[in-house]
């Protein structure tokens, strides 16, 4: 019979994301006029007592000295410290549940706090080995138990060797005091806990490097509620995506790099080798060279609207899911779109322009009020049909064409041709995807079916409208003016300049690519973006991707998930079923979509099966990816 494995876990920045003195610290100094150098003199305490350049006794002594703390304020830490676990001792509650009997706390920390917060995750009282605050008669904290070996230096050494464990011993803490337990010869390894804090001493004596427990598990082969660590799975952000998006995915546990700007073709091409995750704004094109180097990808988030810069075609070829944001900007675009009307009806842009050069034209010649104008929108999406609601609530009325059946709301009116809805209001809105065929919708012909002294405003794509006419239709004085957020050609950063011909055009309003550049717009983009993705990679869920047949699935449990992408061929899924009925393998349950280029199957099982059932799914064919969720 193998021996057990224990595992000896450390308190303080291991199995919570902080040091709880210096959260006590927070709580007793609250009222205290030098709270801010007392609770930095804690915290450098606390770390030269974990790097081992002061005793551990020493330290303790001055920390509990400058708290000056009291046993209810003990009950408020508790409560501090139950939302401040740490992210991959939460993931696993059920694991270390079922293991309680093998888990140990040993921590320089307090009974009086950690007794509260680990057994909540299953582990036993009596496995938890930690100093005692020592109350006087009013509660406040005066001492601590000075005969407790974990008072003393070395204390967590003698404390496993009283305790006299048996079986394979594993360390997991950030200390120096963890690595002592190693180095006294009295654990098999130490793994350097790494998630919350990262201290070069501590990281040069391990036996492995741990960014979180997930990856212990892993490496020992014991985890049974995730199939990879998320440690190990590389997201690589580019184009200053939201720091909201970067702290969710380091939440989750994955290792992230985060780079400013767009990166060309070449560079892509060399960065994506090893990545898992990529999410992009505008800027950057994953093209189909990018995409024949990225081995390990499995999502790509668009941080935005469009996926026209996506070769999405060879994403679906290679069974990577795509995501984006269709919604998260919607407002954000649509108030642009009415702010930038209203100046070019009024004519505000030049007005100013004069201002600024001193010149005073107090005057209404060319100025008009929205009220009562016809605005005609092309593309009845998201941004087109909000925008509709808006402009009709403040007087204009809506005219809408689009290709595909859109249901009109309020009082909007559907115009059967583009070439009607041009011809006929007095303000053009463009919202169109980017897709090929959109390209130069408006050329020259188009451009000039419009109204004289008519208004455009492109905040969609910068391919749809034929630049050169509409240079040409602002000059002429064919239209009355326009607004532009986005180019065929745009600046890879804000350090290129912008080249176009509408530069210095009169009545327009040039814009760099900010329709959905608001604070909430970003934000809302950066929560939901890496929500899909995660979503995906746990579960399997591909709602609201814009490449793969959708599928929403209930949540796993009791059993493992077979995500099997193949081409759209006749017969795959008799296949599948075929191989898991060879190996008696009994569905729980199992969901397909398809689309014209690939089929989605998942396949939820019972835990027990053979490793080469999953070989055989996996050499099905026409499989293009295969994963195991669990």
């Amino acid at each position: 019979m193998p021996q057990t494995k224990k595992f000896i876990i450390d308190f303080d920045s291991t199995f919570t994301r902080v040091e709880a003195l210096d959260i006590l610290g927070e709580i007793s100094l609250a009222g205290d006029p030098q709270r801010d150098s007392k609770l930095q003199a804690i915290k450098d305490i606390t770390d030269r007592g974990m790097e081992g350049t002061v005793t551990f006794r020493e330290s303790l002594e001055k920390r509990i000295e400058i708290l000056q703390a009291t046993r209810s304020q003990i009950n408020d830490l508790i409560e501090a410290l139950k939302q401040k676990v740490s992210k991959s001792f939460e993931r696993n509650k059920e694991w270390l549940e079922e293991n309680s009997d093998d888990i140990y706390i040993v921590s320089n920390g307090f009974k009086d706090f950690i007794i509260p917060i680990v057994s909540i995750y299953g582990i036993k009282k009596e496995n938890v080995f930690a100093n005692d605050f020592v109350y006087d008669e009013s509660g406040r904290i005066v001492d601590f138990n000075r005969e407790n070996p974990l008072s003393k230096n070395n204390g967590k050494s003698e404390t496993i060797k009283n305790v006299n464990l048996d079986g394979d011993i594993y360390v997991i803490g950030d200390g120096y005091t963890d690595y002592e337990i190693k180095a006294s010869g009295l654990a098999n390894k130490f793994y350097a806990f790494v998630e919350n804090v990262h201290r070069p001493k501590v990281v040069s004596q391990a036996d492995h490097i741990a960014p979180s427990f997930d990856e212990i598990l892993y490496i020992n082969k014991l985890n049974t509620k995730f199939s990879y660590p998320k440690s190990r799975i590389k997201v690589l952000l580019l184009e200053n995506v939201h720091p909201v998006a970067v702290e969710l995915l380091k939440e989750e546990g994955y290792q992230v790099e985060v780079a400013v700007g767009a990166l060309s073709e070449e560079e892509l091409c060399e960065k994506i080798k090893n990545v898992s995750i990529l999410g992009i704004r505008s800027k950057t094109n994953v093209t189909k060279k990018v995409l024949e180097n990225a081995n390990r990808l499995l999502a790509v988030g668009a941080f935005c609207i469009g996926t026209n810069q996506i070769d999405l075609e060879t994403c679906q070829e290679k069974g990577i899911a795509v995501f984006n944001a269709p919604f998260s900007n919607t407002r954000s675009v649509v108030e642009m779109a009415i702010a930038e009307i209203i100046f070019l009806m009024r004519r505000f842009f030049d007005k100013s322009v004069g201002m600024h050069q001193g010149v005073w034209d107090k005057s209404a010649t060319g100025s008009f009020e929205i009220r009562g104008k016809k605005l005609g929108i092309i593309g009845y999406g998201n941004i087109g049909a909000q925008l509709s609601v808006l402009a009709e609530n403040m007087g204009m009325n809506v005219f809408y064409y689009d290709v595909i059946e859109k249901l009109a709301l309020g009082n909007a009116t559907k115009v059967d041709s583009l070439d009607e809805l041009l011809s006929t209001c007095d303000v053009i809105s463009l919202h169109v995807d980017g897709r090929k065929d959109n390209k130069c919708l408006l050329d020259r012909e188009k451009i000039s079916l419009m109204k004289p002294g008519a208004i455009l405003v492109n905040l969609s794509r910068g391919h749809v409208v034929e630049i050169p006419a509409l240079r040409d239709a602002i000059l002429s004085g064919q239209l009355g003016g326009c607004a532009v957020d986005v180019f065929p050609e745009e600046p890879k950063n804000n350090k290129e300049p912008l080249v176009s011909e509408l530069l210095g055009l009169p009545n327009t309003i040039l814009t760099p690519h900010i329709g959905g550049s608001t604070l909430e717009a970003q934000v809302n983009i950066a929560r939901f973006v890496p929500g899909k993705i995660m979503e995906y990679i746990n579960t399997g869920n591909t709602y609201n991707s814009v490449n793969f047949p959708n599928i929403q699935l209930p949540f796993l449990k009791d059993a493992h998930r077979l995500i099997h992408i193949h081409h759209n061929e006749p017969g795959v899924l008799a296949k599948i079923n075929q191989v898991l009925a060879d190996y008696n393998i009994n569905i729980v349950g199992q969901y397909l979509k398809t689309n014209e280029k690939i089929g989605y199957v998942i396949t939820d099982i019972d835990k027990v099966y053979e490793n080469e059932a999953i070989e055989a799914l996996k050499n099905i064919k026409g499989t293009i990816r295969f994963r195991t969720l669990y």
